[in-house]
């Protein structure tokens, strides 16, 4: 096991830069509103939709060319290229809370949280994980072109700067001056880019962290995952993560009428225009046999 010097770094400037939002000069209403909006499109349909109940799990489909425009959005979270993130995800589902699951809490909170993000072990190599578990992302030629030579990542710096490129534009397009134009691209790059996706980062961590420790269990599943309201609240429904494990493959992971799903909502929308098809609801079958034995595990 072996420190990933390179992401540690990584992480590290971007949560600074980050922090740059609480200095007066970075601050501009518009990349304030461009913040929640970001965390809203960005993570609900790019990480929960298409990341995780479209390609993971195959709770839905939809016409291609959509699915790579959500693919797209997820790749701007800087959370891995689509195959490997799925593959890391599926091997979750396989070992959940085991030795062998990538980010159990078991470990430790850190860990699970983003520790698991900052080493290299023997194990999870992406090209051993993608080979073993996300050959069927690697066969679309666009997930491919984006896993090789980290093309991913490229369109994700690329989102980056857009926001500052559109900011700086738009003032030298109205007459402003040049010093003008840096800061109001810069407060857009920091609130609508960096800030968004330093949050978005967390708020996807705490469905592998606190979703495993803290919360309430409508079904006694062999791991230890909860349902956390205040993580389904602020991650548009992954939150329902005892659900979830009980039954991976439905697109529906709130299961009771008040557990708010958020993403759902937008599967639902997409349904009604005819967008979505194959849509996986939760399971009787899965239901009942989890709900047998029903260990007290609720704190």
């Amino acid at each position: 096991m072996k420190l990933k010097i390179e992401f540690i770094w990584a992480f590290a400037a971007c949560h600074l830069i980050a922090a740059f939002a609480l200095l007066p000069w970075f601050f501009s209403w518009t990349g304030v509103v461009l913040f929640p909006v970001g965390v809203l499109v960005f993570s609900i349909l790019g990480i929960n939709l298409c990341y995780h109940r479209l390609l993971t799990h195959r709770g839905l489909s939809c016409p291609l060319w959509l699915e790579h425009t959500l693919a797209t959005l997820g790749v701007c979270n800087f959370q891995d290229s689509p195959p490997n993130w799925v593959a890391v995800h599926r091997r979750h589902h396989q070992f959940a809370d085991e030795k062998r699951d990538p980010h159990s809490p078991l470990v430790g909170f850190f860990w699970a949280h983003m520790g698991w993000l900052l080493v290299r072990t023997h194990d999870m190599g992406s090209r051993r994980v993608i080979e073993q578990y996300a050959k069927d992302i690697m066969r679309d030629p666009f997930y491919a072109w984006l896993e090789r030579r980290n093309n991913w990542m490229k369109v994700a710096v690329l989102s980056w700067l857009v926001y500052f490129m559109a900011g700086f534009g738009v003032v030298m397009l109205s007459g402003g001056s040049l010093s003008e134009a840096v800061q109001f691209g810069s407060s857009l790059f920091v609130w609508g880019a960096v800030l968004r996706t330093v949050v978005v980062w967390h708020i996807t961590w705490s469905v592998n962290s606190v979703a495993h420790i803290w919360g309430y269990r409508n079904y006694d599943t062999p791991d230890v995952s909860r349902n956390n309201t205040l993580v389904a609240l602020l991650a548009g429904g992954e939150g329902w993560h005892n659900n979830h494990h009980a039954d991976s493959r439905s697109a529906r992971h709130g299961h009771k009428w008040w557990e708010i799903d958020l993403t759902w909502m937008v599967i639902r929308l997409l349904m009604l225009l005819g967008l979505a098809k194959n849509v996986a609801m939760p399971s009787p079958i899965l239901a009942a046999k989890f709900k047998q034995n029903r260990a007290p595990l609720d704190r």
